[in-house]
């Protein structure tokens, strides 16, 4: 196969299975670290209207969904490309965090998770991941 060719589908898969990690986290979190009483977690404005009610550790499943999602993702990347493996992982991380970023603008989330989410839940796990599938 083209190794042109083979990169764009190993960063496609990437992004499908990281997608697919962080959805399933994400649903399964609210079941282990229920919502506040009251709040629809399928409902955006739900969610923004009650930020004040999440607890630190109603932020554990979103930061792993995001950490993991981009973990798994930058891994298979790096696992299925041609070359340039780091580099195809560090894209991964780099539309992750793109995405995290438009979230962190979207919910009014408290400043300490915006921070720590965007800063070691992205690039830092897809460096580790495209180590791991190098």
């Amino acid at each position: 196969m083209n190794p042109i060719l083979r990169n764009v589908l190993a960063v496609a898969a990437g992004f499908i299975l990281g997608s697919v990690v962080n959805m399933g986290l994400i649903m399964i979190g609210g079941s282990i670290v229920p919502p506040p009483a009251g709040v629809d977690p399928s409902d955006m404005e739900s969610i923004k209207a009650s930020m004040h009610l999440y607890q630190p550790i109603q932020f554990l499943f979103p930061f792993l969904a995001h950490a993991l999602g981009t973990l798994s993702g930058a891994y298979l990347a790096a696992r299925l490309g041609a070359s340039r493996k780091q580099i195809l992982a560090l894209i991964i991380g780099v539309v992750f965090l793109l995405g995290g970023v438009a979230a962190a603008n979207m919910l009014p989330a408290p400043s300490w998770f915006v921070v720590t989410d965007l800063l070691l839940a992205y690039l830092p796990m897809a460096w580790v991941g495209g180590k791991w599938g190098s």
